[in-house]
């Protein structure tokens, strides 16, 4: 428990739901209010320093990595912690958000780890965050069985994947929750609500409270975390360096700090991963201004595009020569359907797991449990026995600032198909957001918050170098808007169509959608009574 409550009290200005109140307990509430009076003001330093350096990107200043961390890239001698227990062997992690049925799935699914997302695979409702923690607490205690009004049994195995959790990004609140007078920023309630109720129980349980960090920019968002880890153990009396976490590079400032990130995490490190859509999300978002990084369809844009292959060999050799692991990027596709099709989805995602463990990763993402065998057998054919493949520490490959943001070549105009393509998958991702189901399956494959936003950021790419025309894009708007209107008649279209046009049409691109559609459309407040 912690040692003194916060100055301030935390404030919960949501209605009360089922079993809310098993989550939102006086005592971690009281741990949640610790962590943001001790951590709030720096996080929001963090996030103005990333206005600057946007800025400074945007003017032309150039990005490389940083002179002043040299001696660390340079210094042959330091590690990260060994692998915790349960995530020595990661050869395959599902993904998925933390809803009843996804978390009996994915525990039960084979996979050696599940990462419970609180980030891009939900939408922010409050129910939705405070009942996935209730799931993620009732699957620990393992009464989280159920049976659906269909009649569908939902029942854990035996042997279930290891739990990590990615907590919301630093550029995110949780308005349904105050702090002196502000919202409390997202990462720390869905990092701390879990870690006050779980972290005992994992570590009883023979694992550990472990995480995913997202959208990290540098290696001082690296050091807040690193700091509130420290605070969290110290406060529930939990050995330091319990804590483990899994940092995503998905961020194109992050790729050229990989290094400094694992050494302000050292002793909480658990590696590294390749998070590729959001690293091309931020690759435009960064550079989009500049006609040399205009990118073509995202389909074309494949892993073996020189400038991802520059980011993915740097990231196996920086984690192996550090001792971390390094997890590969996320299979899409959802199985079923037409035969044919499905078995081009597995070819294809055989293909770039195979990939993945000849280039030297530790493990990959899957989305879906039906992808779960074929990402196993890619990595027991290289793996074998062994659970990693930290010993091959890539000493071949060298990797240059120019390599790394070499996108003009692969860059080109889209097709008509990929600015259709963009505008249909940004507008059922919408629609199922607003109605807060954050993971949703289109055309076969599963979107979440990432793929949404390079999905409208490349719209807003190709409108601003004008290689479509803004009235092609409404065209195809008012198409997607009235076929996804009369699949879904209480569709909210205006809404919609009104979130398209802010965050893909403007002449300012917004940096991410789900911070103003959230205050707009997720945001349900009535303070409870103290």
């Amino acid at each position: 428990m912690p040692t003194t409550a916060p100055t301030r009290p935390v404030r919960v200005l949501a209605a009360p739901g089922h079993r809310h109140d098993e989550i939102l307990t006086p005592a971690a509430l009281d741990f949640v209010g610790r962590l943001v009076e001790a951590f709030a003001p720096r996080r929001r330093d963090l996030l103005k320093e990333r206005r600057r350096q946007a800025l400074r990107l945007a003017s032309g200043s150039p990005l490389d990595f940083p002179m002043v961390t040299s001696a660390v890239r340079d210094d042959p001698a330091w590690r990260v912690a060994p692998p915790a227990p349960g995530l020595t062997d990661r050869r395959v992690e599902i993904t998925g958000p933390p809803d009843r049925r996804m978390t009996v799935n994915a525990l039960n699914s084979g996979a050696r780890v599940w990462m419970a997302d609180f980030e891009d695979a939900t939408a922010p409702l409050w129910d939705n965050v405070v009942g996935g923690q209730l799931n993620l607490l009732d699957a620990i205690e393992r009464r989280i069985d159920f049976t659906t009004p269909e009649g569908k049994e939902y029942r854990l195995g035996d042997r279930l994947a290891t739990i990590m959790v990615r907590p919301r990004g630093w550029h995110l609140d949780e308005e349904h929750l105050e702090y002196d007078g502000r919202p409390a920023p997202a990462a720390l309630v869905d990092f701390g609500l879990y870690f006050f109720h779980c972290a005992r129980r994992q570590i009883d349980a023979g694992h550990g409270p472990y995480f995913y960090l997202p959208k990290l920019e540098n290696r001082y968002e690296a050091r807040l975390w690193n700091d509130v880890f420290l605070l969290a153990q110290e406060l529930l009396g939990i050995p330091r360096g319990t804590i483990r976490a899994t940092v995503l590079i998905e961020t194109i400032t992050a790729a050229f700090e990989m290094e400094e990130i694992l050494h302000e995490l050292r002793e909480h490190s658990a590696g590294l991963n390749a998070g590729r859509w959001d690293y091309l999300f931020s690759l435009i978002k960064t550079f989009g201004h500049r006609t040399d990084f205009l990118l073509p369809d995202r389909a074309k844009v494949t892993m073996t595009a020189p400038f991802l292959r520059a980011y993915t060999e740097l990231l196996v050799r920086t984690c192996h020569r550090r001792g971390a692991h390094a997890i590969g990027g996320m299979a899409a596709q959802v199985p079923g359907g037409d035969p044919a099709a499905h078995e081009a989805a597995l070819a294809t995602v055989r293909l770039d797991k195979e990939r993945e463990a000849e280039d030297g990763f530790d493990g990959s993402w899957v989305a879906h449990p039906g992808l779960v065998p074929v990402c196993r057998e890619a990595f027991d054919d290289v793996l074998g026995d062994r659970p990693h493949q930290l010993d091959r520490t890539r000493d071949d490959v060298e990797v240059s600032a120019a390599e790394l943001l070499s996108v003009r070549r692969i860059s080109g105009p889209p097709t008509p198909e990929g600015v259709r393509t963009n505008v249909f998958v940004a507008v059922r991702y919408f629609a199922a957001w607003l109605r807060g189901q954050g993971a949703v399956a289109i055309d076969g494959l599963m979107e979440d918050a990432a793929t949404a936003e390079i999905a409208r950021v490349q719209i807003w790419q190709w409108l601003r170098h004008r290689v479509i025309a803004r009235e092609t894009v409404l065209r195809l708007l008012d198409d997607e808007i009235a076929a996804l209107g009369a699949e879904y008649p209480w569709a909210p279209v205006d809404e919609i169509r009104a979130l398209f046009e802010r965050t893909a049409m403007a002449g300012e691109l917004p940096l991410f959608f789900t911070p103003d559609a959230y205050r707009r459309h997720l945001v349900r407040r009535t303070e409870v009574p103290a």
